[in-house]
């Protein structure tokens, strides 16, 4: 039978401008072609929630430009002098001794003068004098350490056998007899010069020409807040959002290249000598204070902690930051301090109040506390950085592990610090970012597109290129404060 054109077709295809389901965009004649076409799902599965790790630096610091390549401030030093394993051969009962002041306390340089009183304590057998002091030689170079002469007050002289002393020194006054010269010379302050470099953070996305053709639509809800369609521009996004988080973490664990070091030697992009930067977790590490028994677990591991926050800058307000593990023992040791008990006789304890949380008897179910008091207030937050898989929450928890940081506390507020950079005074949060900007050139946050396709051609390069540049550094101001908690 011959075949022939029918006069009127049994459909017409009218396309939508919008993805809409309408009887005229509906395709009926599916064949070979495409009736094992998959479903798909346009939206995204948020399968791990909000990937970003970063906010800390946003909650606890601030951000300010700086126009160096090198971040300078003065901090103060102790307004009262003492020296530690001081020694002397001097013998028992002896009226005079002779102390040398080791190295550890600065070699040639004694700060105790002619005059001055002190109080002199042996730290194996905890025998006191007090003396004065009648003469005092300086060291004379490298590893000559100074030396300072006393009188003691008491009768009987030394009350302990100096030659295996290892004594503590302080000076509490001085004394002069009538008619007589002041104090010789005058003790300077030295305040100690902080400083920080900061460093070039890079990166970059990039997709074809050919590739931009062929659109693939994809829903997306973004860590940021932002809603809506991408398409070749999803992997865009997620580089911006990955190069954001390294612009904070970067902060956190960067580490100065040590002389000889192969980042300081080794050639990478054709130059030689990295150079690092002093990042948070260094700090505190090297001049904070540091728990290593990985998580403090009982009220008297608290009250060590306490009592060197006491001998350092006394913040009355101070934030915990901690992975999972601490936030538990933390949360499990207010709450058997505020759980309700009975005693011998019946009478019922309902425990200690800590003053930033009800510790109402009826509310013990509810064991997630944020925050205590003792001596000081202590703030408790999660801190997902230590808590992602992917970064340090990813770390051996092995509590042999040495090394494995489990939180950090950082003062609350900010301190007053002498900016070498502005030549005068500056209030400054004790942790805060230094970024490199000018009036033409701001580096806090820098994108730029490069290539050919996808707008202005810059190049020859059949791509789209999206480039991103940071140049900063943070500086940890009155790191004697922090204190940092992790294993060994």
């Amino acid at each position: 039978m011959a075949g022939s054109v029918l006069a009127s077709p049994t459909f017409a295809l009218q396309p939508s401008a919008e993805q809409l389901a309408l009887q005229q965009n509906y395709i009926t004649n599916f064949d070979f072609l495409n009736q094992y076409l998959p479903d798909t799902y346009e939206k995204e599965f948020e399968r791990y929630g909000n990937r970003t790790i970063a906010s800390f630096l946003r909650l606890v610091g601030a951000e300010m430009p700086s126009n160096s390549d090198q971040v300078k401030w003065s901090e103060q030093g102790r307004l009262h002098i003492k020296y530690t394993g001081c020694t002397s051969g001097s013998v028992i009962n002896t009226n005079t001794a002779t102390y040398t002041v080791p190295s550890a306390n600065g070699v040639g340089s004694v700060a105790i003068r002619v005059g001055q009183t002190v109080f002199i304590q042996d730290a194996t057998t905890n025998l006191s004098n007090k003396g004065i002091v009648t003469t005092v030689t300086q060291g004379g170079g490298a590893g000559v350490a100074g030396t300072f002469v006393v009188a003691y007050y008491e009768a009987g002289g030394q009350t302990f056998a100096g030659a295996t002393s290892n004594c503590t020194v302080f000076i509490y006054g001085s004394e002069f007899k009538k008619g007589t010269n002041g104090m010789i010379g005058s003790l300077e302050s030295e305040p100690d010069i902080y400083s920080n470099s900061p460093i070039i953070l890079k990166d970059r996305y990039a997709v074809n020409g050919s590739d931009m053709a062929q659109i693939g639509w994809v829903e997306v809800t973004t860590e940021n807040g932002a809603t809506g369609y991408l398409w070749y521009l999803k992997s865009e996004h997620e580089t911006r959002l990955r190069f954001e988080d390294y612009m904070e973490t970067a902060m956190i664990e960067a580490v100065p290249a040590a002389a000889g070091s192969g980042a300081a030697t080794q050639v990478i992009n054709t130059t030689v000598g990295n150079k690092g930067s002093e990042g948070i977790f260094y700090v505190v590490n090297s001049r904070g204070n540091v728990w290593g028994g990985g998580t403090p677990t009982s009220l008297a591991d608290w009250d060590t902690i306490v009592q060197r926050l006491d001998k350092q800058g006394a913040i009355e307000e101070n934030v915990l930051f901690v992975n999972r593990q601490l936030s538990f023992d933390i949360d499990g040791m207010l709450a058997g301090l505020n759980g309700a008990s009975t005693t011998a006789v019946g009478t019922p304890s309902y425990g200690a109040s800590y003053g930033l949380f009800d510790n109402d008897v009826t509310m013990a179910l509810n064991l997630g506390f944020s925050g205590f008091r003792r001596g000081y207030d202590f703030y408790k937050s999660d801190w997902k950085y230590l808590n992602d898989p992917t970064m340090r929450g990813g770390l051996s928890t092995n509590a042999a592990a040495f090394g494995t940081i489990t939180g950090l506390m950082v003062p609350a507020g900010s301190t007053s610090v002498y900016d070498q950079i502005m030549g005068k005074n500056a209030k400054r949060p004790f942790l805060h970012v230094r970024y490199r900007a000018t009036e033409s050139e701001d580096r806090r946050y820098k994108t730029w597109i490069t290539g050919s396709a996808g707008g202005a051609a810059t190049s020859d390069l059949d791509a789209m290129e999206v480039n991103f540049l940071s140049e900063r550094c943070v500086c940890t101001l009155g790191a004697n404060n922090f204190v940092l908690f992790r294993y060994g």
